[in-house]
């Protein structure tokens, strides 16, 4: 089992990682951040991003599915947001929050890499 700041360390390992976050979206406040480069604001990226996932959560109830999120993707011509709610029932209420440069990073890789850290991570 994984704490938060081995969760941030195995993020910021992924090949293109520039920005990683464990973040509380019902406070929309970072537990957690670690980033490569200076221009990115992990706490606004956590606080915006908990916006994003209420507002999925709010229509998802709204039309009555009763799936849970993998993951959202926001892409931008530079880099890959991902956002992964974490699933143990410790970690209800966290998610996962990783940028990634896309011209170094790989998405499919990123992706399967955070559901490993979801599964290994102790809240």
């Amino acid at each position: 089992m994984a704490n938060i700041e081995t969760g941030l360390k195995d993020m910021m390992e992924i090949e293109g990682a520039v920005g990683a976050a464990v973040v509380d979206y019902s406070s929309g406040m970072a537990l957690g951040t670690l980033s490569s480069t200076k221009s990115l604001d992990l706490e606004v990226a956590a606080a915006g991003n908990t916006e994003v996932v209420r507002a999925k959560m709010r229509t998802m109830d709204q039309l009555g599915l009763n799936d849970a999120i993998e993951d959202i993707l926001i892409t931008l011509s530079g880099q890959y947001h991902v956002i992964r709610p974490l699933t143990s029932r410790k970690g209800q209420g966290l998610f996962l929050y990783l940028a990634l440069d896309r011209a170094r990073g790989n998405l499919a890789l990123a992706r399967h890499r955070l559901k490993t850290i979801d599964g290994a991570l102790e809240v």
